[in-house]
């Protein structure tokens, strides 16, 4: 039992989020290389380094020089097993952001300097606040002209509606950036403009009033830092790591992840004080990380990451007790056993088969089909977790077969594609055409750019005049309200996926009109309930 709960201890299992082009993925990349997970770390993008970033893999993602999905990293640092998962910022892919957030223990929310609080930013802290989950706040890219450190922390505190704290203070910005000082291990870090050089060199200072502090970043410098300092000390509340684990305080750090400077310090403070793996609720009791009986939740499944396997990966999340290679766990919804030869823990795009994965580790699972998103694996326990919804679409095309001899292809594409959540299907009733539905409009084009690459089939998309679709639920399937509903909407009603009835209103108008009208119906935004 010592080493079970020495191995639960160790782990830390976190998201980071922000606004397209903050630095997420280029942050990812310096806390890999401080675990020496990788040699060389690559940038999103930029001509001079011919290396992509690790966590980008898709072929579409390294063309477009962003993320589209969720990636999963696993390293260690200092005896401290860290699994990441770099979401995609971008607002058309925000959907697999929330799902992932499902599955962390704790968030780095990245924010850029110069722009600071961003609109993307404000939705995916909204959702951690939602859930309480523990978030330190990096600021990003000091080496060019920004706005003001104070001006910055207001502007967090009142946007994101956060009590922050700084640990980490900047030495000038831009042009004149020095360093920074650390409040949290009382030291001062240079900048050197040099990253090989960068990593290394911090000079501790552990009174202010020191004359070396002078000499070290100039008189003029030091005084202001020293004004800054006794300032933020007086204004913002000291660090408890009680009030940051219950989500009431966000401790704030400097740096240029680009420059790898200010990464070290986040990263040693964040092992320090990040939750090991949490409790979560389930539909029938809190599940806790100690229990001896696995649980696990499915929270993003993905197909073809390897393009010359198609395999398909159901990515679960571990809450409680041991997953062990060949042994049967029941998969709660289809209420059958199942064993895996081959659970994979993962590096990026490379991947290891593992005997044993411990509370807070991802497990990518082959699968052929039978998982969904949001599915609940057990030791036999009836359980289902909550919480992974599908979101209500907003831009709404039919989808069309451009080769008549793939439509088995792209039958079974679409199929796949729907599986990983990266939009909704919907048939529609009267004459069985098929509507895809999509929180952002970047997704049909990785539609169609996935279809084509992986399944080899071709589609064209025809406009359809849909402003939102709800989930209906009639409180009795009989009356004859529902009945007469069904008769003179017909032509706007169809099926999702899993054949739940779905009302596709072409207007706002028509939509508050149709609830006025029939009032025994429920319309849901979300497919969870």
């Amino acid at each position: 039992m010592k080493q079970y709960q020495k191995e639960i201890n160790k782990r830390r299992t976190f998201g980071i989020i922000s606004h397209p082009d903050a630095g997420k993925t280029t942050l990812t990349e310096k806390l890999l290389l401080f675990g020496g997970a990788i040699q060389e770390a690559g940038a999103v993008k930029s001509n001079k380094i011919k290396k992509g970033a690790t966590s980008d893999f898709m072929e579409i993602e390294r063309q477009r020089g962003i993320s589209v999905a969720t990636s999963v990293l696993a390293f260690e640092y200092k005896d401290i097993k860290i699994n990441i998962l770099d979401t995609p910022g971008h607002k058309d892919f925000a959907e697999d952001t929330f799902r992932t957030l499902t599955a962390v223990d704790s968030v780095i929310v990245v924010i850029d300097v110069a722009k600071g609080v961003e609109e993307q930013t404000e939705k995916l802290v909204e959702v951690c606040r939602m859930r309480n989950i523990p978030m330190i706040v990096f600021i990003n890219k000091l080496d060019r002209e920004g706005k003001d450190a104070f001006e910055l922390l207001d502007e967090i505190e009142q946007k994101l509606n956060l009590t922050v704290t700084p640990l980490s203070f900047p030495i000038g910005m831009g042009y004149d950036f020095k360093g920074i000082y650390n409040i949290w291990e009382k030291n001062v870090n240079l900048f050197t403009g040099d990253p090989r050089k960068d990593i290394e060199e911090t000079v501790e200072i552990d009174d202010l009033d020191d004359q070396d502090l002078d000499q070290l970043i100039g008189e003029k410098s030091a005084n202001t830092l020293r004004e800054e300092l006794e300032l933020a000390q007086g204004v913002y509340p000291e660090f408890e790591r009680q009030d940051y684990l219950d989500g009431k305080l966000q401790p704030v750090f400097f740096g240029s992840a680009l420059n790898n400077f200010g990464v070290r310090e986040l990263l040693d403070c964040f092992i320090t004080i990040a939750p090991p793996p949490r409790p979560k609720e389930s539909d029938t009791r809190l599940v806790k990380p100690e229990e001896k009986d696995f649980t696990g939740f499915v929270f993003k499944i993905h197909a073809n990451m390897d393009p010359k396997h198609r395999d398909r990966l159901a990515f679960i999340k571990i809450v409680s007790g041991k997953f062990e290679r060949n042994k049967n766990y029941l998969h709660v919804r289809h209420n059958k056993n199942m064993k895996f030869s081959s659970p994979n823990a993962f590096f990026a795009e490379k991947k290891e088969v593992v005997d044993v994965s411990y509370p807070g580790d991802i497990v990518g699972l082959h699968d052929t089909g039978n998982f969904k998103i949001g599915d609940t694996l057990t030791e036999g326990e009836n359980l289902n977790y909550r919480g992974i919804p599908s979101f209500s679409p907003e831009h709404f095309r039919y989808i069309n077969n451009a080769d008549p001899m793939k439509s088995k292809q792209l039958e079974k594409g679409i199929d796949q594609l729907m599986d990983e959540g990266v939009a909704q299907l919907f048939t529609l009733e009267l004459n069985g055409r098929k509507v895809i539905g999509t929180v952002g409009a970047l997704q049909f084009e990785v539609i169609q750019y996935r279809l084509e690459h992986e399944y080899g089939a071709k589609c064209t998309y025809e406009n359809l005049n849909v402003h939102k679709a709800t989930w209906i639920e009639p409180n009795d399937p009989k009356s004859e309200a529902f009945q007469e509903f069904k008769r003179v909407k017909s032509k706007y009603l169809a099926k999702d996926k899993s054949g739940q009835l779905v009302f596709l209103a072409d207007s706002p108008f028509s939509l508050q009109m149709t609830q006025q009208k029939y009032p025994s119906l429920k319309f849901h935004y979300t497919s969870e309930f």
